[in-house]
């Protein structure tokens, strides 16, 4: 017997009702939520080897999950975005992927998407093309497999490349999304650019941060700013600049030789904050308006203190009201400043 159908939950707003616009005039329409804190792999750059994970009655369920997404779709996000931890490996996770295919068949969602480490894709990906979904993230950061296994501290590269090539056999466009690591990657960089020509995926590199429980020190060590990579690529390929936006923070350039698209997001050497349209929701309830701020709101308490639509669509807008201007990461004076020691596997990516 199949997984019994979920309970489709009606959208909270109105028609026609007003947009998220901050108080920065930024119209919030995209939603990165994390659907769970656990991941079966402890990337180096975003976990601790040792990680208690949170209680399970602390995390939203999915029909709660659905109520908020709802609820932010029905004020006008267009982009949903599913992260973790890693949510592929949430119990029933298809069922909530299935819910939100309502409202991509509706066309209120333009885009229903993920980020994922791979491990669990392989198993995942018809599915996820039933439901709507034309493109997934890929988080992976090298093509050896011994590099693989220190830097996840458990995966396996061989699981992560039959997930990728299951996706595409699905339909599915991948996007690789590559940690840039002094010290530890920058060999890979055109290793990483001629495979992602040779097999059609995107690239998109990213500055690390100093965001999560692992120690903030380690990341100015780790630290590559994308304007090496770029110079780097500039030498051997002729970057096209490319107008437009994703609704993502990545900036992008065609590779003209390939025609392949590399994107970087770059928080720390070039900030993005002054088009920011994203929210994050954690796997608790918490939205975070801000990756690089300790400002939050509860949802969850105002979710399970009453059915009310008005109740939460109230308090989403009074949060968007207090979305800040940006974030405060900067290594620029030799120190990690604006720090934040919030788990990653938490907030979501």
């Amino acid at each position: 017997m199949g997984n019994p159908e979920p309970t489709l939950v009606p959208v909270y707003s109105l028609p026609g009702a007003a947009p998220l616009i901050d108080t920065f005039c930024r119209r919030v329409s995209y939603l990165r939520v994390s659907v769970t804190d656990r991941c079966d792999f402890r990337c180096t750059y975003c976990m601790a080897e040792r990680v208690e994970f949170l209680p399970r009655k602390d995390l939203l369920t999915l029909e709660e999950l659905d109520r908020l997404c709802s609820a932010f779709v029905g004020l006008g996000v267009t982009k949903l975005r599913v992260t973790g931890g890693e949510p592929l490996v949430r119990k029933g996770i298809m069922d909530f992927f299935r819910a939100m295919a309502r409202h991509v068949a509706s066309g209120a969602l333009r885009e229903l998407t993920l980020t994922t480490n791979g491990s669990q894709l392989a198993h995942h990906a018809d599915t996820l093309a039933a439901c709507g979904v034309k493109r997934v993230n890929v988080s992976l950061d090298t093509l050896d497999p011994d590099r693989f296994a220190r830097l996840t501290r458990r995966g396996r590269l061989d699981t992560v490349l039959d997930g990728i090539r299951a996706a595409r056999a699905a339909g599915l466009r991948v996007k690789i999304n590559t940690v840039a690591l002094k010290g530890a990657t920058e060999d890979e960089l055109f290793p990483l650019v001629d495979w992602c020509a040779a097999e059609g995926h995107d690239l998109t590199f990213i500055e690390v941060m100093p965001l999560g429980e692992t120690s903030i020190e380690e990341r100015l060590d780790q630290y590559l700013p994308l304007s090496d990579l770029r110079a780097r690529l500039a030498g051997r390929f002729t970057l096209e600049p490319l107008a437009g936006s994703t609704g993502g923070p990545a900036r992008y350039v065609r590779l003209a030789e390939t025609g392949q698209t590399i994107g970087f997001i770059t928080p720390l050497s070039h900030n993005f904050c002054e088009s920011c349209n994203r929210v994050r929701l954690g796997c608790t309830g918490t939205l975070f308006t801000c990756l690089g701020q300790e400002g939050t709101t509860d949802l969850r308490a105002v979710l399970r203190a009453s059915a009310d639509p008005a109740g939460i669509e109230e308090a989403i807008r009074a949060a968007i009201a207090r979305k800040p201007r940006g974030h405060d990461f900067d290594y620029s004076r030799g120190a990690p400043t604006g720090a934040i020691r919030r788990a990653m596997n938490r907030t979501g990516g």
